[in-house]
Parts: C-alpha cells; sequence; structure tokens
C-alpha cells in the first residue's frame, strides 16, 4: 500500500505543480505579480477565480500553491508571499510571527466549507455520530472497524487516511471531533498534505475512511461516498445548501484569503481581492466549492476596503 501511495503522492505533486502556475510565462508585464500560498481547500477557489480573471483582461502573474493553512501562514510572515490561503481563523502564535516582520494580516472571507468525511464505494457507511467518529480517530484510539463502535455498521478493516499537521483541515476536524486541536490517533492512519493523495488512499481500500473539503469530495463522486453527520439531532449529508446554512455541524466552517495590509495598497492586490468578492458566487460555481451568502460577501467587502 505504502508503494501505490507514494506513486499516488508524486502523481498528485506533478498535477499539483502545473494547476499553480509556477511554470507559466504568460501574464506579468504592467500587472504586476502576486504569490499566493496555503490551504489546499481554497486552492481550487484561487484558481478558478485566476482563470476568471485573466479571462477579463488582466495580465497580472497570480501564482497559487496548496502547501497547507500552517505552512501558508509561516510563508506570508516571512513575507514570501502577498496572500495567505486558510481554512481556519490566523492563530496567536503567527500572527506574532507576522507581527516580527511587521507583516498585518487582513482576514477575508471568501467562501465556505464543510469538512467531508468520506469512504470508499465497497465501505457502504452512510451514517456515522461525532461520538463514534471521535472513537475512531481520537488519540489512542485502536478501532479497527466500525462495527466495534456499533454493532450494525460494517465490520471492514479500515484504513484511514486524513490530511496532516500543516493543514487546517486536520486542526478544524480534531479540535471539533476530537474535542482539543491537532490531537489525533497514530495507529493505522496515514496522513498528507495532498488531499488527492487522500482520494487515492480512501478509494483504493475496501476499509478507506477519511476527511477533507468539500469540493475534493464533489470533485470525486465517482469514486467515494459521502458519510453523513449525526450531531445529535439526526443524519445530515453535507451538500451546499446545508453547509451554507450551518445545519451540516459542526463541521461547516468560512474559507479565508488573508493578504497583508501592505499588499492590499498595491494596485494589483486590491484589484484582484476586489474581483474576487465581486465575483464570489461565479467564482465558488466554477470551483465546485460552497459561496458565500449576501451578509458573509458585505462583510468582506469592508475588511478589503471597497
Amino acid at each position: 500500500m505504502r508503494t501505490w501511495l507514494a506513486l499516488a503522492a508524486c502523481g498528485a505533486l506533478a498535477l499539483g505543480a502545473s494547476a499553480c502556475g509556477g511554470d507559466d510565462k504568460s501574464g506579468g508585464g504592467s500587472g504586476g505579480n502576486i504569490r499566493i500560498d496555503g490551504s489546499s481547500t481554497v486552492q481550487p477557489f484561487v484558481q478558478a477565480a485566476i482563470e476568471l480573471y485573466k479571462q477579463s483582461g488582466s495580465d497580472t502573474k497570480i501564482t497559487v500553491a496548496g502547501a497547507g493553512t500552517g505552512d501558508g501562514f509561516e510563508k506570508f510572515c516571512r513575507g514570501e508571499t502577498q496572500i495567505a490561503d486558510a481554512s481556519r481563523p490566523i492563530e496567536e502564535d503567527e500572527t506574532k510571527l507576522c507581527s516580527q516582520k511587521k507583516i498585518k494580516p487582513v482576514e477575508v472571507q471568501v467562501a465556505n466549507d464543510g469538512i467531508t468525511v468520506v469512504g470508499s464505494k465497497q465501505l457502504g457507511a452512510e451514517c456515522l455520530t461525532t461520538d463514534q467518529l471521535k472513537e475512531v480517530f481520537n488519540k489512542g484510539s485502536k478501532v479497527k472497524t466500525l462495527s466495534e463502535v456499533d454493532s450494525k455498521l460494517p465490520d471492514t478493516e479500515l484504513a484511514l487516511f486524513t490530511p496532516g499537521e500543516e493543514s487546517g483541515t486536520f486542526d478544524f476536524f480534531t479540535e471539533e471531533i476530537n474535542g482539543e486541536e491537532a490531537v489525533q490517533r497514530t495507529e493505522g492512519i496515514q496522513k498528507s498534505p495532498n488531499d488527492n493523495t487522500i482520494v487515492t488512499g480512501v478509494s483504493g481500500e475496501d476499509g478507506g475512511l477519511g476527511y477533507f473539503g468539500f469540493s475534493f469530495f464533489d470533485q470525486n463522486r465517482d469514486k467515494l461516498d459521502a458519510i453523513s453527520l449525526d450531531a445529535g439531532s439526526g443524519c445530515v449529508e453535507p451538500s451546499l445548501e446545508t453547509i451554507q446554512s450551518g445545519e451540516y455541524k459542526p463541521l461547516s466552517r468560512p474559507l479565508y484569503m488573508y493578504p497583508s495590509e501592505d499588499s492590499l495598497k498595491k494596485p494589483e492586490v486590491k484589484e484582484f481581492m476586489t474581483f474576487i468578492n465581486d465575483n464570489y458566487d461565479k467564482i465558488a460555481k466554477a470551483a465546485k466549492i460552497v459561496p458565500m451568502n449576501d451578509t458573509q460577501a458585505g462583510e468582506a467587502k469592508t475588511a478589503i476596503g471597497g
């Protein structure tokens, strides 16, 4: 399993390098340059925004990568990027790191997401409670089959795949489900910063189980099943509607882009962020991600200074 997982990771990274535009020779000129890195969940949204922005006639060269929220903030706070993508709010230690370089991050919501628990087509699990998820994923867990937490659930041996510590998705899931951020079992689990690798892992094992952002599930419905979540009021399936309304609890969340105050003073950054806010619904649909509502979009516009 390690061999094919490594091959899948290499293939996904090769694809990601092309998608991030690192070798793109187009654009540039008077449009300036914008470097973006961070959340792999936000990355497809930004990629869609870049394509639509280019179609509008912009010659700004924009590159985006998906190193993970934590790593993205580190690069941003070192001054290596103008914008950090994030699937969680910036944390106190990250803000302090930025302040050492006199970088002041500006929080701008751009979309919504629901962390989606996914299983292989063979697993056959339809709904799990938050308590059952905790039994599977919490620190010290040795659960090997879902039938160990409920005899009515499948007894297929589990193969677990999740994001790693650099991921905001990992931070959010572990805090909401396990009760403490970044606390998760280590036995019988494989972690990857690349969501495509998790897709390959979960779909390739009969007992495959994992989690990542809704957009990656939506793009891989033919390979995976979304598992509904019961937080005490019945099973709720992740969807555009249940995530935007907040009904999908407790794994619905906002998604962010963080330009710095100084970056927003640059015409190319201000124009790109304004373009995103003006076209958030169109961009979200192109990226198959959950759009903001009108109130959220208004608050984002204020943050940008529009």
